[in-house]
């Protein structure tokens, strides 16, 4: 588990964040697992692409670059649907909401801490 940040203040922007840096993490992602609430993301490494297949609830999707620049944000994406971002090198992903909730913009930049 580790925390995602809001350089360079490095205030935690999510206090709660798994990521998915292997093949079979990024495959699973939140398949199968309990729903994410406010202040928790999946960062999934390697990753241009998500899809909400099997989901039963909404996500939003920050899409961001190697180095670490927000590229894309999906917002309330809804089950069956996917979301890509050519550009992107990661994906994090949240609960429907969280992308105004903590005033995520393009060009934010997000920086990994393991806890």
């Amino acid at each position: 588990m580790g925390v995602l940040l809001r350089p360079p203040a490095g205030a935690p922007l999510v206090p709660r964040a798994w990521r998915a840096d292997t093949a079979l993490a990024r495959m699973r992602g939140l398949l199968g697992r309990r729903p994410l609430v406010a202040g928790e993301a999946l960062l999934i490494t390697s990753c241009s692409s998500i899809h909400t297949v099997g989901m039963r609830y909404a996500l939003d999707v920050a899409f961001v670059d190697a180095g670490e620049r927000v590229v894309k944000l999906c917002r309330n994406l809804p089950p069956l649907r996917a979301a890509w971002s050519w550009r992107s090198r990661h994906a994090v992903e949240m609960v429907a909401g969280e992308i105004d909730r903590l005033g995520l913009a393009v060009g934010d930049r997000l920086e990994w801490r393991n806890r």
